[in-house]
């Protein structure tokens, strides 16, 4: 049988599509209830999910997937905080129960943010070699949860994947968060409401759809298990389409598929200049990988839209 596996942060866009793929590929899959907004009692949740973890593994190989994170470009700096301290907290509750005498076997993926580490950085198509240099304290935060992952692996000799993941989109993305370009214009487009954008509509972008994105991170997981990579070491590796397209690209797309020309009015907005022109992605670690299908972005606006849909009729509201 594959490696159990708890799926931190099931309820966002990443993590129930983790979730998806990895019982279709025969993984016991465990999630959590976490109540985010009470920062003491997310802890104690997220120890008895690391105890339960344990129970199911009987010290046999496990695997962590840290999906988690409300945090967005303009999230402040306290917010930002206290989600790494439950963060490292967490890790903490992992090597109490999982690591036996102080030794792993288990395996920990964290989803972290292209957009965000990079932001700043010269030079693109960015790359796992580029040096991250990001703009805002969202990415700043995304660095030192890495950091902490990274230390943590080192000491209790967890194999550990950090995905720098690309602009998800797709079925099920938190309308509530003010993220997600895609959402917001299929959103708009059931509603009737124009879409105010802050940047240029020259803006490059990499837009991943989820059902990719979890097919990806899953077999990076799997590769993190050969033997080549050390008990203890870290990979980084982008997770993205490695296509790059502009705002005004993604509104000719949307056109395709909604019939319309979607309503834009551009705006301004403080958070503008911590979002760079050109975010072109290349991965280069385990390039093997991503010689995959992609679905095209007309597809996957279409399969937003249609979920939203889907969401109204049930529902009554977007």
């Amino acid at each position: 049988m594959p490696d159990p596996v708890w799926v931190v942060g099931a309820g966002g866009l990443l993590g129930r599509g983790l979730v998806s793929e990895l019982r279709w590929r025969g993984h016991q899959v465990l999630t959590s209830s976490i109540p985010w907004e009470d920062a003491d009692a997310a802890k104690d949740a997220l120890a008895m999910g690391a105890k339960e973890l344990a129970e199911k593994s009987e010290g046999k190989p496990w695997l962590v997937a840290w999906c988690a994170g409300a945090g967005v470009t303009g999230t402040s700096q306290a917010e930002l905080d206290s989600e790494l301290d439950v963060f490292k907290s967490a890790l903490s509750s992992i090597s109490d129960v999982l690591c036996v005498d102080g030794v792993s076997v288990g395996r920990l993926f964290l989803a972290s943010s292209a957009g965000g580490v990079y932001a700043g950085a010269p030079n693109p198509p960015y790359s796992e070699k580029s040096e991250p240099q990001p703009l805002a304290p969202y990415g700043f935060a995304k660095l030192a949860a890495e950091r902490a992952a990274a230390e943590f692996a080192t000491h209790s000799g967890t194999r550990l994947l950090v995905g720098r993941v690309a602009n998800l989109y797709g079925p099920g993305q938190n309308l509530d968060k003010p993220q997600g370009l895609i959402s917001v214009f299929a959103k708009a487009y059931l509603t009737g409401q124009p879409v105010t954008v802050y940047v240029s509509l020259d803006t490059l972008r990499d837009y991943i759809f989820i059902d990719d994105a979890a097919g990806l991170v899953v077999d990076c997981l799997d590769r993190l298990a050969q033997s080549d990579v050390r008990p203890g070491e870290t990979v980084t590796k982008i997770i993205a389409s490695q296509r790059a397209d502009t705002i005004g690209a993604l509104i000719g797309a949307c056109k395709t598929v909604f019939k319309r020309r979607p309503r834009v009015v551009l705006g301004a907005s403080p958070y503008a200049k911590a979002q760079a022109h050109d975010l072109r992605l290349r991965s280069v670690v385990w390039p093997e990988l991503d010689y995959r299908p992609f679905t095209p972005l007309p597809v996957g606006i279409d399969a937003t839209v249609r979920d939203m849909q889907n969401l109204r009729s049930r529902s009554g509201k977007l």
